[in-house]
């Protein structure tokens, strides 16, 4: 009964020991998948601050848990919905131990107000930070980079994440406390009442009317093919020839043109049927790194042309579905001029 009693503790250790070890690493999580934006710290970046005192401090753990699987369509924020509900726990956790003071209890509790007057009231006393409808803030927090309208990003209310992860109680006490460290102002001190600030949490959570279709809106190029592609009529140096004139007639500058395997091969061996033609309009180009310097990484613009078996084409990265990845409905609209000047040239060059 005693050797038993034994091997059924032993057991039962092991069963823990390894349950320990298979449990999430809060601290690794967020390492990887937040502190890029956040800071390690959680002192904030191009991401909004996660460690002050006034935001851990009023949000409860389901606010948290819920803008981490939704993000924020259309900001920067992504929604991280491969990770397991034990790893978001997890990094809650860690966010958490940046406090001493306990969560907050959720309060799923509905405001009643005008909405209406709330308009009227967020027009004036909010819209400056949070954008014309609650659209947010404008650029992407990098301020060593990039100016931005503030030193932290005002958030966009009017947004399908925010609304699905936020209670109106929460919005109700951020407006009315604010939040001590950021530019948002104590609502109720500057002189709002409290029945004001219903009306304005009745607004804002109004926007769930239009938050989905913006939401759809920013993902419509999902199924765009990744590359624009189109075979040429023309030899290759003829449709090189025409390429360059296409370009230099769209006001871009041609920067230069080399091989594509250029650098991976050795000098004088590369293959002369595989051309890139690298050029930029620095205007476009200043534009849209002030929207999300993220852009870099397929500026200056650039145009292949392949000669295979007696045929000629010419392909670059299609701008509408790198939108999609970005999650920047501002630079959604950067990427729709870009993929109809890119198409343009594309067309011009082969007709």
């Amino acid at each position: 009964m005693r050797i038993s009693t034994l091997i059924l503790l032993s057991a039962c250790l092991i069963l823990l020991a390894q349950s320990a070890q298979a449990a999430p690493d809060g601290e690794e999580l967020y390492g990887r998948y937040c502190s890029s934006c956040h800071g390690l710290d959680g002192k904030g970046g191009v991401g909004v601050p996660l460690s002050l005192p006034s935001f851990l401090d009023t949000v409860p753990d389901e606010y948290l848990k819920k803008t981490i699987r939704n993000g924020r369509s259309g900001r920067i924020m992504p929604a991280f919905q491969s990770l397991s509900d034990a790893q978001i726990a997890a990094v809650v956790k860690h966010i958490r131990g940046w406090t001493d003071q306990p969560a907050i209890k959720e309060d799923m509790t509905p405001i009643e107000g005008d909405v209406k007057k709330g308009a009227k009231l967020f027009a004036e006393r909010c819209s400056q930070c949070h954008g014309e409808e609650g659209r947010g803030g404008r650029g992407t927090g990098v301020t060593q980079s990039r100016k931005r309208d503030l030193p932290i990003i005002a958030p966009a209310l009017n947004n399908s994440g925010f609304l699905a992860s936020a209670s109106d109680v929460m919005i109700r006490d951020t407006i009315a406390n604010g939040r001590e460290g950021t530019p948002m102002i104590a609502m109720l001190a500057a002189g709002l009442s409290e029945s004001d600030i219903d009306d304005v949490v009745a607004y804002i959570r109004s926007f769930e009317k239009d938050a989905t279709s913006l939401e759809k809106a920013l993902n419509g190029h999902a199924d765009e093919p990744p590359v624009i592609m189109l075979e040429s009529p023309y030899d290759m140096e003829e449709t090189i020839e025409n390429l360059k004139q296409a370009i230099t007639d769209q006001n871009f500058t041609l920067i230069r043109t080399d091989y594509l395997d250029s650098g991976l091969v050795e000098e004088g061996k590369e293959n002369k049927k595989q051309v890139m033609l690298h050029f930029c309009n620095f205007g476009f180009l200043f534009d849209a790194l002030s929207i999300d310097p993220r852009v870099g990484m397929f500026l200056p613009c650039r145009v292949t042309v392949v000669e295979k078996d007696g045929k000629v084409t010419l392909s670059t990265i299609n701008p509408r579905r790198l939108s999609t990845l970005f999650n920047n409905d501002e630079l959604k609209e950067a990427c729709d001029q870009m993929y109809e000047v890119y198409n343009g040239l594309l067309e011009d060059a082969t007709l």
